[in-house]
This record gives C-alpha cells, structure tokens and sequence, in this order.
C-alpha cells in the first residue's frame, strides 16, 4: 500500500505495527516537511501518532506546552503527543491546519482515526467482514482489495455531472471518503465512528456588526499568519494579482530568510495577473519570477496528464495536469508553497460549483438516466454560504487541484485556519458578497498596496467612479477571455481564428489566462488527442455512445465545435481505468522526471 503512494523517488516512508491492537500503519511524506520527523511518540512510546499534513496548535496552546518544557517547533511533531496527554479526547478539536492523522494510545487499548474539520487531507476507507481499511489515497486501497477495482456508477455520475464526487463518495466501488472532523474510536475490534465537530457549531455563533468584524479579523489574522509562514527551509509564496495574497503581503511578518514570490505563467507573455504581483513584490522588497510553462510541457503532456490522475485518484482531471509541472518548479524555490487559495470563497462567497454541460450524446442511453438522477447538493442558498464553501465546495470541487499540487511542494493556506474560518461565520450578509471589507485591511495594513488595483480593477476607494469603470472592463475583459477560449460556444467555432485575431489585435488574448487546453488540442495535442480517444473507444466503455466517441476528436480540432469538457470527461475517466482498476502498474504514471517528494499519507 505505501509503495502505491510513493510517488517521487525522493519521498521518505516508514511503516508501524500494533500486532496487540491489530493496526498495522504506513506513511509517505515529504522530506523535511513537519510529517517527516515521525513517529510522533512520548517518552514511554506507549502513545504513537502517524500523520498526514500539518497541524497547528492554537498560540496560547502552544505557550502552555512551551512553558512546561515541551519542545514546540516546525521540525518537531512530539508535541502533538504531549498535547494529546494533556487533553486526551478535546485534543483533536484542539487543532488546526489540513490533516489527517492515527493516534495509538497503548495505555487505554484504543487508536483513534481522524481528519481536519474540512476533509481536505482525504482519508479514504472501505470496510470489510474482517477489517477496517483505510488511506490517503484510493489507489492504496485498490492494490490489496479487488472488489474495490471497478468503478462505483453513483461517483462517476456525479463526476460527470460537477467534475467532482460528492458527500463522502468516490469514483470506486465500496470506498468512500471520511466525513470532515471525523474521529472515529478503534477498540477490541469495535469501531466508534464519532465526529469532533461539525458545521452547525460556527453557524449557531452570533453575528458582528462592520466594525466589530473588521476589527477581530485583523487582530485575527495577524495572531494566525506567522504559524503559516514558518520554514526552516525558506518560503515560497505564490503570488496572484488579487486579494487574497495581498491581505498576506500587506501584514507578512518578519522573517529570518525572507520568502520569494513567484506567478504561474504561460511560456510566452504576461497576464495581468504577472504583472500586479510583480509591481505587489517589489512594493514589500520581496524577489519575484515567472514559472513558465515551458514547451516540453505540451511535448510530455501525456505522461503528465497519466501522473496527474494516478496521483489524485482522478480527482484532477487531465486540464489539471499543469499542476504538476508548475509546482516541480516551485519546489525548486522553496518547498513549502504559502498560496491564498480559499480566500475569496470563505470571504467573499465566490463560486464555481456549477453542474457541467456535457453534449448529451456523448453519453450511452443507458448511463444517461444515471446521471439525470444525481441529486443536487444544497446550493449557498439553501445553507450558510460559508458552511457550502468550505465544508462542501472546496473540499470536493476544490481540491482536485489543490492535491495534484501537493505531490510537490506543502502547501499552506491561512484561510482555511479554524479561528478565520469561524469568524467569517459571524461576518455581515453584506460584507459576504463585496469586497470592500479585503481592500480596508489591505490599506490599513499596507496603504501603499492598497492604491494598486487588482486583477479585477479594485483598489482603496471602492466607492469611486474610477474604480467602477477600472472593475466593469476588467470583469468585460476576463469574460471575453473564457468565452474565447474554454467558454467558446458552438456556434462561434467555426469563426474561431477571426475571434482569436480580434483578442490578439485589441491585446486581450492572454491578458487573464496562461492556459489554452482548447487550442492545444486544436494543434499541438491533437495527435495525443485522436491516439487517446480511439484507445478510449476501444475500451468500449459502458459510459460513453461509441459512434459519439469516434467522431469527437476530428470535430474538436476541426473546429466544428468545443468539446473540452467532453475530452476532459472521458480521457480522465480512461486514464483512471487504465492505471487505477486494470492494475497497470503506477510506474507507468512516472515516465516524468521530478524534482521533490509528496505529502505523507496514511496506508
């Protein structure tokens, strides 16, 4: 099972047994990373912790243990034990971060099996007459359980109808995923499956007026920022022109190594987005770089296409495979990558969750009634529009991308902090939707970096004429930009190279997006793209309409139309197939050299 999940051959793994509780454990991390240093023990190792990701004690936690002698650091991860003595049953609501963890506690014959509040460090199970099986990734599973090698037709039908599985189900059959703030109790053969918090706490808790929620998210957010930028092999931030890595810049703190900034970008030209972070860096006197997309991308892109799925359990799709690619270099900074991913979705209740928009045709007629009667989950609407963002959209939909990353570099996010998240519960409905309450802070933080306007046109005084005009052509522009390229309708194919040559000719073409799939497929994939589908339809697969499949690839590059989610569709689901069910063997995911190991997980 570890040797499923090592996917660099630089990852450090160790295993542990408990033959007298019947628990036998793997794990597989980055090295250097806090996981690395385990296992996590007291001094009599009658307590055992294996964990995947990170946590992060509360401060006043931490000063506790500090002053009662416990070393307390980013390379030292026996802590949690001593915390787990002092607390024994409230330490797992005790901490935050993205993890997922196995505490063996000898002394009171019990292990318990738990995950962060979120569900974002994946802890995938399948229960049997005899056992309990349980990790990180799918994959793991598959390898020593058949019955679990064919794909489960609830999952791929919500797959295809989000680009995602939903509520704790998976693309496999008979595996599923723990619930966010599970704890669930191992003993004598017994499993106690429990939960140590659920959304409904922070939901109860009483609404802020302007003030008072401005106020305690500053205090907040500079009392939990410095725990997210701790390394003692340096920082990395990936750097956007929005908001959400602006409020981090505007109130970084101060650090012995300063961190180095860097922005995805596309082989040639620069977005935007590029453009901003720079100006953001040098404001704040922190170096800044473009990590290209370079040609051998698009030259290997099968290989990282494969890896991509493989690695994710084909939660990233194969337009994710850049993921991969791009954070290889980031590693080469640092590897530890500080994003502002999340924010604008806790915050700001910005979505994407949407169903997709697949030709119906693609689809056999028999697996067409399957997908029409996916149930829709709660919209923001119908629940807590912070309760749908982050116990729903961003660890189902969101996280496809955000674990293709992880096999690289670790990555942090403050905005997922248990403390921010809770406060933004308390926010005002109307400071949820608008972004006025991020463009104070970053003023009052920084006032410098507050007159610089964002991707999306805004800057410090929001109420202005200016900023309206400078924010409607920005959100023009972006739109104009996804219709042409992944948003194309139809009907406009035909006269795809004049729309293009109006982009181009008005300065609009890349002026958002660094990322083409639709165009590569057109030309520099289409020989992968035809190979690919035709292996496809000759694996006769029971979801797709054979004479549908047949004709997708001369239509995608002949521009009669945009199958882009189509191909996505199909060629993912293909590659899970091929590396995940057939019982290909995952080398064949590997064929790309890369240059850093993955998080541990759990086996």
């Amino acid at each position: 099972m570890v040797e499923t999940m090592r996917h660099e051959p630089f990852y450090v793994t160790g295993t542990h047994e408990s033959p007298e509780m019947g628990i036998y454990a793997g794990w597989v991390s980055h090295a250097g990373s806090q996981a690395a240093n385990q296992l996590f023990t007291n001094e009599k190792r009658d307590i055992v912790l294996l964990l995947s990701g990170e946590c992060f004690a509360m401060p006043e936690t931490v000063r506790q243990l500090k002053q009662q002698g416990h070393a307390v650091g980013e390379r030292q991860g026996d802590w949690l034990v001593h915390l787990y003595e002092e607390l024994e049953d409230r330490f797992f609501e005790s901490l935050s971060g993205l993890f997922s963890g196995l505490l063996i506690d000898t002394r009171r014959r019990q292990a318990f099996l738990f995950n962060d509040r979120y569900g974002m460090e994946r802890v995938y199970f399948c229960e049997t007459r005899d056992a309990l099986y349980y990790a990180s990734e799918a994959k793991a599973l598959l390898s020593v359980l058949p019955a679990t090698r064919a794909f489960n037709r609830q999952g791929v039908a919500e797959f295809l109808r989000y680009g995602c599985t939903l509520d704790g189900c998976t693309l496999f059959e008979g595996v599923n995923l723990l619930p966010g703030g599970s704890l669930w109790k191992l003993q004598s053969g017994d499993i106690r499956k429990e939960s140590y918090f659920t959304a409904a706490t922070w939901e109860q808790l009483p609404r802020l007026t302007t003030h008072e929620f401005e106020t305690s998210f500053r205090e907040t957010f500079l009392r939990v920022l410095p725990q997210y930028c701790q390394s003692y092999s340096g920082m990395g931030i990936s750097l956007t022109g929005g908001l959400d890595t602006r409020m981090i810049l505007a109130c970084l703190p101060a650090a012995g190594q300063s961190p180095r900034c860097y922005t995805f970008a596309g082989e040639t030209g620069e977005t935007l987005d590029a453009r901003l972070a720079r100006r953001v860096a040098e404001i704040v006197g922190l170096k800044h770089e473009l990590l290209r997309l370079d040609s051998d991308f698009l030259t290997d892109f099968a290989a990282y296409a494969d890896k991509t799925v493989y690695a994710t359990d084909g939660s990233c799709g194969i337009l994710g495979a850049h993921e991969i690619y791009l954070n290889q270099k980031a590693r080469q900074i640092s590897p530890v990558r500080l994003t502002g991913n999340f924010g604008s979705e806790v915050l700001r209740s910005m979505s994407t969750f949407k169903p997709r928009s697949l030709a119906s045709e693609l689809l056999s007629s028999e697996f067409r009634s399957a997908l029409e009667i996916v149930a829709e989950p709660s919209s923001p609407t119908a629940t807590h529009p912070v309760t749908f963002a982050a116990f729903k959209e961003i660890p189902w939909s969101l996280a496809g991308s955000w674990l293709a990353a992880r096999t690289q570099v670790t990555l942090r996010t403050p905005y997922l902090d248990n403390a921010l998240v809770a406060l933004a519960f308390q926010a005002p409905p109307d400071l949820r939707t608008s972004p006025l309450s991020a463009l104070r802070f970053v003023h009052a933080c920084h006032p410098t970096l507050g007159e610089i306007p964002t991707d999306r046109g805004l800057a410090r005084n929001g109420r202005g004429g200016g900023n309206f005009v400078r924010h409607a052509v920005a959100e023009l522009t972006f739109k104009l930009e996804y219709h042409s390229n992944e948003g194309l309708p139809h009907w406009l194919s035909p006269v795809d190279s004049l729309v293009q040559g109006g982009l181009s000719a008005a300065g609009l073409r890349g002026l958002h997006k660094y990322l083409h799939y639709r165009g590569w497929f057109r030309r520099e994939l289409s020989d992968y793209l035809q190979e690919a589908l035709s292996s496809a339809r000759a694996a006769q697969s029971q979801f797709w309409n054979p004479e549908f499949l047949g004709g997708l690839a001369s239509a995608h590059i002949s521009g009669r139309g945009n199958y882009l989610a189509e191909i996505n569709a199909v060629l993912t689901l293909a590659a899970a197939e091929r590396l995940l069910l057939h019982g290909a063997s995952h080398h064949q995911a590997h064929r790309v050299e890369t240059l850093s190991p993955a998080p541990l997980q759990i086996a």
